[in-house]
C-alpha cells in the first residue's frame, strides 16, 4: 500500500505542486525583511545595550561612587576611584569599564541606586582596535548625554513593566 501511495505522490507531483502553491500564497504579500541600514527594528524598552553614565537635569553626574556596580559585576569588567568633595559628597574621579570583559548581564544597572550607569539602547558600536574598547568616564558621559532622551523614556516604560 505504501508503495502505491508513493508512486501516485510522483506521478501527480504533490510535492512540487505544494511548493509552487506556497510559493505563489507568499509571492504577494508584503515583505517581512528589514533594508538594515536604513531601517531599524522596534527595540525592547529592557534593551541591553553600549553603557552610559547619565547626568542630572542640571547637568551633575549622577554617579555617587557607592562602587555597587563595581562591586556586583560578574566580570570585574568595572573600575572605579572616588575622592570626597567640599561638600562632603562623594564623586568618581576615575570609572572605566572593559568592555571587553563585560558580558551584558545588566546587574550594574540594576544596583545602581541613583540610575547613573545604564545599558542604553545603542546596538552599533564597533572598534577595530581592543583599546578602544577601553570606556572612561569621559566616553561613558559622552553616551549618557547621546542617548539621555531615549534612556529617559525606557527607563520610566521599564519601571511601568514592573
Amino acid at each position: 500500500m505504501a508503495f502505491l501511495d508513493r508512486g501516485a505522490r510522483s506521478l501527480l507531483l504533490t510535492e512540487l505542486i505544494s511548493g509552487l502553491w506556497l510559493t505563489l500564497k507568499y509571492m504577494f504579500k508584503q515583505p517581512v525583511t528589514v533594508n538594515y541600514p536604513y531601517e531599524k527594528g522596534p527595540l525592547s524598552p529592557r534593551f541591553r545595550g553600549e553603557h552610559a553614565l547619565r547626568r542630572y537635569p542640571n547637568g551633575e553626574e549622577r554617579c555617587i561612587a557607592c562602587k555597587l556596580c563595581e562591586a556586583i559585576c560578574p566580570a570585574l569588567a568595572i573600575t572605579i576611584e572616588a575622592e570626597p568633595r567640599e561638600d562632603g559628597s562623594r564623586r568618581t574621579t576615575r570609572y572605566d569599564i572593559d568592555m571587553t570583559k563585560c558580558i551584558y548581564c545588566g546587574f550594574c544597572q540594576e544596583a545602581c541606586p541613583v540610575d547613573a550607569i545604564v545599558e542604553g539602547p545603542n546596538f552599533e558600536f564597533a572598534a577595530e582596535t581592543r583599546e578602544e574598547l577601553f570606556y572612561n568616564k569621559e566616553k561613558l558621559l559622552a553616551n549618557g548625554d547621546r542617548w539621555e532622551a531615549e534612556i529617559a523614556k525606557n527607563l520610566a516604560l521599564d519601571a511601568a513593566y514592573r
